[in-house]
């Protein structure tokens, strides 16, 4: 079931392709290095902790004026959200009125200062950075948990024929797919293309991973609620093949019911997905978006699914390409409140009514583009600029 809120994680992840430059983030002294840290300590002077301690009532002053301000804003867009999703329960119009017209509280006050005297002995050193898994660490647990490697295509071209075979087959449009995955990998990420390790990058910052950037929650998900066509679409091909290369669907076919059984071992909620996605069971699942047969599938559902809930609330207009990122980022239900809005309404709904508040003010996208209208305009614009990449243009050659 996928969430009807934007998601900080996907959204802020793929957002921040639109960022040219991130902004300076404010010093934390837990990332000082020890040297750093020991000098500070060994500085601290009865007049530096008094300057401290003034400016850290400045700044918890400032801050909790901040906090009251905000937290009756987020109550209102929480209350106005409820509101919607009441009238459309009664099929009843959504108005301007259901939503909050004002732009979210951002604080500007002055920042936390740093305590210049030494830690407590008995304080707790800060915890390790959860590690994010990488392909490696994805096959690894495919063969521990299931004794399974997941084919991988012989070229990135062979990878994008066969998804454009299984997303055409869909009803799924060349312009919705190159758009969206010029999006999503800047129009020149691989089939195995992880979020952080592109453009340069050395290291993982999410699970999102492929042509429509998936999360091992994503596919944890799409298993668990399109695993029956999934796995009809793998027999039908079995159907087709002999010898080795039959014995081989088989053998895949057998891995996905068993990995089918896992994802549906849960209630079908995100959170109840995220638990198995963290684990390495769901890296295992997550192993799939790379195999050749079933990776165009899990894309190909990623964006489908969208689709068709649009349809079934009776939107039959062809969703643009941006329109359908934003279902594909923020969850059906809260990107078909954005993609049924008239256009005079675009212009004046601030992003922040699909927003809960942590992913809103980490946000640097949404803050800077802050109506709907902004937020789909800039999500073309780059769509644009990306679809003239190399990768963009490779995918486009196949359909």
């Amino acid at each position: 079931m996928r969430s009807q809120v934007i998601r900080s994680g996907p959204l802020y992840f793929s957002l921040a392709l639109l960022v040219i430059a991130p902004p300076a983030a404010a010093v934390d002294a837990g990332a000082l290095p020890a040297a750093t840290a020991e000098a500070m300590a060994q500085a601290a002077s009865p007049q530096a902790i008094a300057e401290y301690r003034r400016r850290l009532a400045e700044y918890q002053e400032a801050r909790a004026a901040f906090d009251e301000e905000a937290g009756a804003y987020w109550s209102s867009i929480s209350e106005k959200r409820r509101g919607r999703n009441a009238k459309r329960r009664d099929h009843q119009p959504i108005t301007l009125d259901d939503y909050v017209l004002t732009q979210a509280p951002l604080y500007n006050g002055p920042k936390r200062p740093v305590d210049p005297s030494p830690p407590e002995p008995d304080e707790k050193a800060p915890r390790p950075r959860k590690a994010i898994p990488v392909v490696a660490d994805l096959l690894k647990a495919a063969s521990d948990v299931f004794q399974f490697v997941p084919q991988r295509p012989a070229s990135e071209i062979e990878f994008k024929r066969a998804y454009a075979r299984v997303a055409s087959a869909a009803g799924l449009t060349r312009e919705q797919a190159v758009r969206v995955y010029s999006f999503e990998t800047g129009g020149t990420g691989n089939y195995d293309v992880q979020a952080g390790i592109e453009h340069g990058g050395t290291r993982a910052i999410s699970t999102a991973m492929g042509y429509n950037q998936l999360l091992t929650t994503n596919s944890v998900e799409l298993v668990a609620e399109q695993g029956h066509e999934i796995l009809a679409a793998l027999t039908a091909k079995a159907a087709q093949l002999s010898g080795p290369a039959r014995k081989a669907m088989d053998t895949k076919i057998a891995v996905f019911k068993r990995m089918l059984a896992v994802a549906r071992s849960v209630p079908d909620e995100w959170g109840q997905h995220e638990k198995i996605g963290d684990s390495p069971q769901g890296w295992a699942i997550h192993a799939m978006v790379l195999d050749i047969d079933v990776g165009p599938l899990l894309q190909t559902h990623k964006l489908l699914t969208s689709v068709i809930f649009a349809r079934t609330k009776g939107y039959t207009r062809p969703l643009s390409a941006a329109e359908l990122e934003m279902m594909n980022l923020t969850g059906d239900g809260t990107g078909l409140d954005m993609v049924t809005m008239p256009q005079a309404m675009r212009e004046q709904v601030p992003t922040a009514n699909f927003f809960q508040r942590g992913g809103y003010e980490r946000n640097p996208v949404a803050i800077r583009h802050n109506t709907v209208a902004k937020l789909l305009a800039i999500t073309d614009s780059r769509m644009d600029s990306n679809s003239n990449q190399p990768g963009a243009k490779e995918m486009a050659s196949v359909f």
